[in-house]
């Protein structure tokens, strides 16, 4: 009996990894932070975590097909000024611009790569810079910020709580559920995880590997303009310097999730415990205040670093 409920221990922590640095590192900063466990902190972790997530669900789903997102960033950051611009036309415009832009991004994406065999990685690289060259074109090289009425309903997209939490929270809990639903109780989701792990089988087996290729990536590029919209009703304005490393942070989340590289193996809830982990670590860096902007980013990585080997071994 004792055996068994050992081994039983032993598997939880080799698949849940994430979740037990998540809360060594939460119940840390708890005591060591008085700040840290207040409603107001709380409240500001889940919303700076929930535009990451967004672009890091959409991230997931690629991966698992075995590919790269590197696009994102620069998406996210399109999606903002395009959601700014098209506010001046109402709600829908300042949502639909940058889903449809930032979609159709993502299904170009994903032809050159099911249809042409063209590595993804060149692939969303270049869309990174054409995502990019268009931001700049549409802001006359950054000179211009589109500015969103403080009294436009969009703005209660961004800025909007419900019992204190902001809307995007909300937001991102939902795509998580589906994310989660769409992966694991769908054929398609069968069919990502089977182009992931052996993609020459799938083919063989029947499994529509160029089409779901094409849906993961479109499905990459519309979160990522979403998650631009949200942060551009949240800030009131498309700003134009967002995005740089997002892609990397996306990344970097997914993988400390338990999603591997290789492709073939991976959850959306993994990825939200990988998303709470950055953003805690974040957190705990900016209560201690006394660190540059410089040293915070050699922190944090080291942070990443001591979580990856964690859980590398805790699965051995």
């Amino acid at each position: 009996m004792t055996t068994t409920l050992a081994s039983a221990r032993t598997k939880v922590l080799q698949r849940q990894g994430a979740a037990v640095a998540l809360v060594l590192m939460v119940t840390v900063a708890w005591l060591v932070f008085p700040r840290f466990g207040s409603l107001d902190n709380v409240r500001d972790l889940a919303l700076q975590g929930s535009f990451l997530a967004v672009i890091a669900i959409g991230m997931t789903f690629v991966i698992i097909t075995g590919g790269i997102d590197l696009s994102v960033g620069s998406l996210y950051a399109l999606g903002g000024v395009l959601a700014a611009y098209g506010s001046q036309w109402g709600f829908f415009a300042a949502l639909l611009f940058p889903l449809v832009v930032c979609g159709l991004i993502g299904v170009v994406n994903g032809l050159l790569i099911a249809r042409t065999s063209m590595a993804p990685f060149i692939v969303t690289l270049a869309s990174l810079l054409f995502a990019r060259g268009l931001l700049l074109v549409i802001t006359d090289e950054g000179a211009t910020t589109y500015q969103i009425a403080p009294d436009s309903a969009f703005v209660e997209l961004g800025r909007g709580t419900v019992f204190g939490f902001g809307h995007p929270v909300f937001v991102a809990l939902v795509l998580a559920v589906l994310g989660g639903l769409l992966l694991h109780r769908t054929t398609f989701g069968q069919n990502v995880f089977a182009t992931g792990g052996a993609e020459s089988s799938a083919v063989l087996m029947g499994v529509p590997v160029a089409r779901t290729k094409v849906l993961v990536y479109t499905m990459s590029g519309t979160l990522a303009g979403l998650a631009g919209a949200l942060t551009a009703a949240y800030l009131q304005s498309g700003v134009t310097v967002i995005g740089v490393g997002t892609e990397l942070d996306a990344i970097s989340v997914v993988v400390i999730g338990g999603t591997l590289l290789t492709g073939g193996a991976g959850t959306v809830l993994g990825t939200m415990i990988g998303v709470g982990l950055r953003t805690v670590i974040q957190n705990v860096i900016n209560q201690i205040g006394t660190l540059d902007s410089n040293l915070q980013s050699v922190v944090s990585g080291v942070f990443l670093l001591i979580v990856v080997v964690l859980q590398r071994t805790l699965r051995r």
